[in-house]
């Protein structure tokens, strides 16, 4: 199923002559004029040109620009690496919560790990950027592919091309609005870019948060309710990932939009599980062993992959080596957590990193105390699958975070890999001879079968069915379905990972936070749970360096959004309102 990637995406490298994939510094830049989108070649065969600019589209989520790592990024000014799209949100809805820590003071990450950061942050400048460049590509693309705009290009469009078209406007519209999700949760109300605005025309601020949740939400509703019900190509996304980023819209609907959405949210799961139940754990759908979600061959549980009865996968980025290979994306996932110098590393081969069928190790991402706890890390071995990875103080590392950028101060938090599962979805887990520590994938002997450089196959998810389970789980704490079911679904998650099930006396809103912590870690929604359920700001919970504090300290209720940044209210004055809390 790799093979589509080969001529989709290895497209968004053909597009520079567009415009696209030019950089991007201020953001009173966009949108973009068209008019260099003006090859002769375009009207000789607009379906293949469409195709390569539809693939700077996705590739502004999957790489930082159209040579993937830090050449050529969308973005002047920042390192291509961290500017990338799943990156940019990992920083922001992990680094300030309870689950990792980072041991990099680059410009900015420290605030973030505190709690302390200002509209001046040179990390909330770059990602709101980055967000608002795949806007601005989304935007173009559909600006681009108006009856008026085709014409002027003189291109004529048969029914065949038209039904191209149309299905890559709603595509295009979908990612636009996966862009728009992260500005809305991060900044609340930012700016309102949209394709009905003339080329040049400064984007204004939206009214209000929840204006530009609801003008977001009802054309994501449009596209959805337009959509096919075909299977999606290996690479794009399908139904089950629109409908998946609704529920995420509508599970955090009454902090965005002030107004609760449960009912919807419910609905929009329900929707998803019954596509999908059938095959895979207990019939559930899900992937039979959780390592394998994360894996080198994972691609099979993608939209469009090759074992659709456990197309776990709601909506993923495709990466494959050479084609799009980024310094985000899975290599961060992958590499990140992975340490190579610790000192019994060099004589035990502990968290070696070509276990997880990669030469490269970063170890830079390291746990909390609070999350190792929620594995019951501190009482001993985690029984829980989804920690089996992890290097414990077994291996030398400790559970405390006294100093954050002494990687052995909290436990590696491996869970991606490069290795191979097998064709039927499940994962092999063997003991290492020599150190005794679990590993994974497919060996001959002792030894990785498909041991591979810096550049993993792996796939990332971004939307996963599990979460849907735990969303519908959370609904009936509101009121939606009944909290049997909801025992069930999360009885499905808990049970493919070796934990006990639950009774309906368990399923309240502190165990989920805490199960939604254990399923979800390093995924990218840490810290909108936490504001969900009432936990980022204030005193009830505290973790380690929460509020710039080793023990953790209160934060301010404002501190729940990001300040926008000063370069971008500099460029509007007081046309643009700053959120509260962080002055002008």
């Amino acid at each position: 199923m790799k093979s589509y990637i080969n001529k989709f995406l290895m497209g968004a490298a053909l597009v520079a002559a567009t415009g696209l994939g030019s950089c991007t510094g201020d953001l009173d830049q966009l949108p973009k004029d068209p008019g260099v989108i003006t090859p002769s070649t375009f009207a000789q065969n607009p379906s293949a040109y469409l195709e390569e600019v539809m693939a700077k589209c996705y590739a502004g989520i999957a790489t930082s620009g159209s040579k993937g790592r830090n050449d050529s990024a969308d973005l002047e000014g920042m390192d291509g690496g961290t500017s990338q799209f799943t990156r940019a949100t990992f920083y922001l809805n992990e680094f300030p919560a309870d689950e990792c820590l980072w041991i990099y003071m680059d410009g900015g990450v420290e605030d973030l790990l505190k709690g302390t950061w200002s509209d001046s942050n040179e990390l909330l400048y770059g990602f709101y950027s980055r967000y608002y460049v795949e806007i601005a590509m989304c935007n173009d693309f559909l600006r681009l592919t108006t009856p008026e705009s085709l014409s002027g290009y003189g291109i004529s469009v048969d029914a065949a091309l038209q039904a191209e078209i149309d299905q890559y406007r709603l595509e295009a519209r979908a990612l636009r609005a996966m862009a728009y999700y992260n500005v809305i949760d991060f900044w609340g109300a930012g700016q309102v870019a949209w394709d009905d605005q003339s080329y040049g025309e400064v984007p204004p601020q939206a009214e209000s948060r929840a204006a530009l949740y609801q003008k977001v939400v009802a054309d994501l509703e449009d596209v959805l309710a337009s959509f096919p019900s075909s299977t999606p190509v290996y690479s794009r996304v399908g139904k089950d990932g629109i409908e998946a980023l609704l529920a995420k819209f509508y599970l955090n609907a009454e902090v965005w939009n002030g107004a609760a959405a449960w009912d919807k949210c419910w609905t929009a799961c329900q929707n998803i599980i019954s596509r999908h139940q059938g095959g895979g754990y207990q019939g559930s759908g899900l992937v039979m062993s959780y390592h394998s979600l994360f894996c080198g061959n994972n691609d099979m549980f993608m939209p469009g992959g090759s074992l659709p009865s456990q197309n776990e996968i709601l909506w993923g980025v495709p990466y494959e080596p050479v084609l799009n290979e980024p310094w985000g994306g899975n290599v961060f996932a992958l590499c990140a957590p992975l340490w190579g110098n610790s000192g019994k590393d060099m004589q035990s081969g502990f968290c070696n990193s070509t276990y997880y069928g990669t030469t490269a190790a970063w170890g830079s991402l390291h746990a909390t105390k609070e999350m190792s706890q929620k594995f019951g890390l501190d009482q001993g071995p985690a029984s829980d699958i989804r920690a089996a990875l992890w290097m414990t103080d077994a291996q030398g590392w400790r559970i405390t975070n006294d100093v954050i950028t002494e990687a052995l101060d909290g436990f590696p938090t491996i869970k991606y890999s490069n290795v191979l599962c097998n064709a039927d979805g499940t994962m092999d887990y063997w003991n290492d001879p020599t150190t005794g520590i679990i590993r994974i994938g497919q060996h001959n002997g002792d030894v990785v079968a498909n041991l591979a450089g810096d550049e993993p196959d792996t796939d990332l998810p971004i939307l996963r069915l599990a979460d849907i389970y735990l969303m519908a789980a959370e609904c009936t704490l509101h009121g939606q379905g009944d909290v049997n079911t909801g025992v069930t679904y999360v009885n499905y998650v808990r049970g493919r990972a070796g934990a006990s099930a639950w009774t309906a006396n368990q399923l309240n809103a502190q165990n989920l936070i805490d199960e939604r912590a254990r399923e979800l870690y390093n995924e990218g929604f840490r810290r909108q749970d936490l504001i969900r359920f009432g936990l980022f700001t204030g005193s009830k919970y505290v973790w380690s360096w929460k509020g710039g504090t080793l023990n953790g300290a209160s934060l301010a209720d404002t501190r729940a959004l990001y300040p926008l940044p000063a370069n971008v209210t500099a460029i509007y004055g007081d046309a643009m309102t700053q959120n509260p809390g962080y002055g002008k």
